[in-house]
């Protein structure tokens, strides 16, 4: 074998090196990388800064957060879907649970590509919240007025396919009642249209409608969780309690890694993650999103979490009749 044969296979066996996980009991080897959906300054990118932190305080290696926005979250899983080093983990929201039905020709399997590691913010109560103008103070009247009225009253979200769309969409389907979804290309301008009367109603984050709440510029009719949460007003009612059972839409975010990254590694992320959320400054993180105790799930409870919301999402999108293909298919 001559120098050049030589050389040739010793860059391959260096590139198949570098392609394997390093073993989990030298996990992690070199810098962690946390990849965000979403673009930076936001919430997420608060707490996902926050982990950051406090991982490479307990790994001993740094960690750093990259922001890869667009496509609903598809541009950043499919890049964490196909890294290769070991050290590159996606922070998704309820999106990661929804594109999994919402996009047919997704890049990456949402099941067959990633370990679910850790639930990060355990599911935050989303709200109903209404223009003053709106002839509804509750669901019941909700429902009765847009049975009255199929088709007029018209509810603002962030987008097709989105969690604020979806939740609609499931009320819909479960209140039998047809309301008129209006896109916007973000949820900042359909609050702003809420708030000048355009649209009635918006399904969204407690926490991003609370100052207009509380200025009176828009009123609460009811909470999405399957159970009242301690950080809303105590006679809130869910949507489930007021006529809906089994309505529920909340807003959670989780750690996913790439399928090849060795279980005991995992679960080393698991116990780490729920120790850095534990901590006091990451639970008051926790309570403005509304999940005031840090999640406990195993990687295995929060994989089978992530399952039922896959689920339940891909009835209402079924049912829905909804599809979204990305450029290019």
């Amino acid at each position: 074998m001559n120098a050049s044969s030589l050389t040739r296979r010793a860059l391959l066996l260096a590139a198949a090196a570098a392609a394997v996980p390093a073993r989990a009991a030298d996990w992690p080897t070199r810098p962690l990388r946390i990849v965000l959906p979403f673009p930076p300054g936001g919430t997420s990118d608060l707490v996902a800064r926050l982990l950051a932190d406090k991982l490479a305080a307990a790994l001993g290696q740094p960690v750093v957060v990259e922001s890869k926005p667009g496509a609903n979250g598809i541009i950043a899983s499919d890049f964490v879907a196909k890294s290769t080093d070991g050290h590159t983990l996606l922070f998704a929201s309820a999106a990661h649970a929804s594109n999994a039905t919402l996009y047919p020709k997704l890049p990456y399997d949402s099941a067959r590509d990633f370990v679910p590691v850790a639930l990060v913010v355990p599911p935050g109560p989303m709200v109903i919240v209404a223009h003053p103008s709106l002839p509804a103070n509750n669901v019941r009247e909700l429902i009765d007025a847009a049975r009255r009225n199929p088709g007029k009253i018209a509810y603002a979200s962030a987008g097709v396919g989105n969690t604020l769309h979806l939740a609609g969409e499931m009320f819909d389907q479960m209140a039998g009642v047809q309301m008129l979804h209006v896109p916007y290309k973000g949820a900042a301008p359909a609050l702003n249209d809420l708030m000048g009367g355009q649209v009635q109603l918006m399904f969204n984050s407690a926490l991003v409608v609370a100052p207009q709440v509380k200025d009176g510029k828009l009123k609460l009719i009811a909470q999405t969780g399957a159970r009242r949460s301690p950080v809303l007003p105590a006679d809130l009612p869910t949507v489930a309690e007021s006529g809906l059972p089994g309505f529920e839409v909340t807003g959670w975010f989780g750690l996913f890694a790439p399928a090849n990254l060795p279980r005991e590694a995992v679960r080393r992320l698991n116990a780490e993650v729920q120790r850095a959320m534990a901590t006091p400054e990451a639970r008051d993180k926790l309570v403005l999103l509304g999940s005031p105790e840090p999640s406990t799930l195993s990687p295995e409870g929060f994989g089978a979490f992530v399952d039922a919301e896959t689920q339940r999402y891909a009835k209402v999108i079924k049912a829905a009749n909804l599809r979204l293909d990305l450029p290019g298919n």
